[in-house]
């Protein structure tokens, strides 16, 4: 199944009214012990929920572990969010120092939206598949309320909202139609999960502005001429020399 972003439709629930029914004068006794009808929680978008609302995108401390994706256009240097998503950031990690990102392409690049990598598909010259790769296993959703800036490292998924595996994506640009809803208790709006982010990019902005731009196909892939390739994705400490 292809790997990417989904725009999720809003569904409109229409009800016809009708005049209710007058009740029976009767002797007719409640029931007893009838459960309150639940409470009805207001959606809200992230910036609303008072705690963790944004993240700052500052620097690493020293010495803390960030990505660094050497490609043939730059380099990227990405630090990541332990906080909120710990399994997407040990998932990264652990197939970054494998090298299984080596050698893959941003396989689709969208101008002013974001740039996609990731896919082991992507290695070889079959682009057709380009999209519908992964690691063999999947990473349940952390959705937090770190928003879908210009630099976020999020993670491509399928509909399913615990589907991400190895495909990752980086915004170019504000995306906040791609954050998660909650409700005010604090807990996911199911159907609006929106997409996990785990890092941001701290070093080579300009790098993905190049990628994004690059001429493209009818499926967003870069021309087989003009590709993005991962040729290294390397873990280091921060400050990266």
């Amino acid at each position: 199944m292809r790997v990417a972003l989904f725009l999720l439709p809003l569904l409109l629930l229409l009800a016809g009214c009708e005049e209710p029914a007058k009740p029976r004068e009767t002797a007719t006794k409640p029931a007893a012990n009838a459960p309150d009808p639940a409470p009805v929680l207001k959606e809200m978008d992230i910036d609303q929920v008072p705690d963790e609302a944004h993240k700052p995108l500052t620097n690493p401390k020293d010495g803390e572990e960030v990505a660094v994706i050497e490609t043939n256009l730059g380099k990227i240097v990405v630090r990541f969010f332990p906080d909120v998503a710990p399994k997407h950031v040990e998932n990264f990690l652990k197939l970054a120092k494998e090298g299984y990102y080596d050698g893959t392409k941003f396989h689709r690049v969208i101008p002013g939206f974001m740039i996609q990598g990731g896919d082991p598909n992507s290695k070889d010259d079959d682009r057709m598949n380009d999209g519908a790769g992964g690691p063999g296993y999947t990473v349940k959703g952390e959705f937090n309320r770190v928003p879908h800036v210009r630099g976020i490292l999020s993670t491509a998924r399928t509909m399913d909202p615990d589907s991400a595996g190895s495909q990752f994506f980086v915004v170019v640009a504000d995306s906040h139609f791609l954050n998660p809803k909650f409700y005010e208790d604090g807990k996911v709006v199911p159907g609006k999960e929106g997409y996990t982010v785990f890092g941001a990019v701290v070093s080579g902005i300009e790098v993905a502005d190049k990628i994004v731009n690059l001429p493209r196909d009818a499926n967003d892939n870069p021309l087989p001429d003009n590709p993005a390739v991962l040729k290294k994705v390397k873990i280091a400490k921060w400050p990266v020399k």
